[in-house]
């Protein structure tokens, strides 16, 4: 059996930089013919030249498939003229609030202070993405991030809002409210729950931000995918560390899921008969939302039974010594 998905797009993936870089980017080159960049590097992507380097970096990385890096700027409280200057080489913003996550401490520590920058991207037309978390209670952040998505979206009605990586079913509500909300959402976090991460003994590889949420947030982001809802865009947070930053005290969050993408999610929709829904879930959605026409790319699957490898270089993928029934073909 085969299957096929016309220019699949991964709508949130981090790469790093250099030899990390170098490691993962194939990856994701070889299964999706595009994907968003997350600029939360050190320093960060927030300005012309950084953007162009990290761009260059990233194509020499992903040689020779056909691969389209969206990329993003790191939030700061931009002015018109560089927005402006900047807008057609970017596909979006990214706002992190400060400290939440992996580097991400020069982030936004007011989020009342940035609206002049928020109606500015509303102008001239640019998404913004949304790590949307608190500094709350662990289970709790997302939900208590719900009214500020919900203030911004009443404030800016024209402004593309992605909620990034959403993990609770009380995001899935949110986002029937509003015309201008969007979501992504992982294929580990339609997978798996808090139990799969900490239940018995601690599963570093597992550890991301957002943590897993319980098992019917988990069923309602699963249903919602399955079923082809429209605001909902396939955004995997692959996010690579080495193994002694993951298998350490200070344990990095971050699941690197690039090389088994696209395998789990057609076997994970085949189980639950709903393989038609999947071409919108990795592409159409994304495309018809942002107006996007990705590279002409053809990605074939075919039955092939695999056993992901215990590492690559460094780093612990998911489902690390399983067998997967799929497999990616040039």
């Amino acid at each position: 059996m085969k299957i096929t998905l016309f220019a699949p797009l991964d709508m949130h993936l981090h790469l790093r930089e250099g030899a990390m870089l170098r490691l993962v980017a194939p990856f994701s080159a070889a299964q999706f013919a595009g994907a968003v960049i997350m600029p939360n590097l050190v320093p960060p992507v927030d300005n012309a030249d950084r953007l162009d380097r990290y761009r260059a970096e990233v194509l020499s990385a992903t040689q020779p498939y056909p691969f389209l890096p969206l990329m993003t700027l790191f939030f700061r409280p931009y002015d018109a003229a560089t927005l402006q200057t900047l807008r057609d080489q970017i596909f979006a913003i990214k706002l992190y609030p400060e400290g939440v996550t992996t580097n991400s401490s020069g982030g936004v520590s007011d989020m009342a202070a940035i609206e002049p920058t928020l109606a500015l991207m509303e102008e001239l037309g640019i998404p913004l993405l949304v790590h949307g978390e608190t500094h709350g209670f662990v289970l709790d952040r997302e939900t208590e991030f719900l009214p500020i998505y919900e203030r911004w979206a009443r404030a800016f009605p024209r402004l593309r809002i992605v909620m990034e990586h959403i993990t609770t079913a009380a995001a899935l509500d949110l986002l029937e409210r509003y015309p201008n909300l969007f979501a992504t959402v992982t294929l580990h976090h339609l997978m798996i729950t808090l139990d799969d991460v900490a239940g018995g003994l601690l599963q570093p590889h597992l550890f991301c931000k957002p943590i897993a949420k319980r098992p019917a947030d988990r069923d309602a982001l699963l249903a919602a995918a399955l079923s082809g809802h429209p605001k909902l865009m396939f955004g995997s947070d692959s996010a690579p560390h080495p193994i002694d930053r993951k298998e350490a005290a200070f344990c990095a969050a971050g699941v690197f899921s690039a090389p088994v993408l696209l395998p789990m999610l057609v076997e994970l929709f085949e189980r639950h008969d709903a393989l038609d829904r999947l071409p919108d879930f990795v592409s159409g959605n994304a495309c018809c939302i942002h107006g996007l026409t990705p590279p002409s790319r053809i990605v074939k699957l075919v039955e092939d039974p695999w056993q992901v490898p215990a590492r690559y270089g460094d780093v612990v993928p998911f489902a690390a010594g399983q067998t997967l029934r799929w497999r990616v073909v040039d």
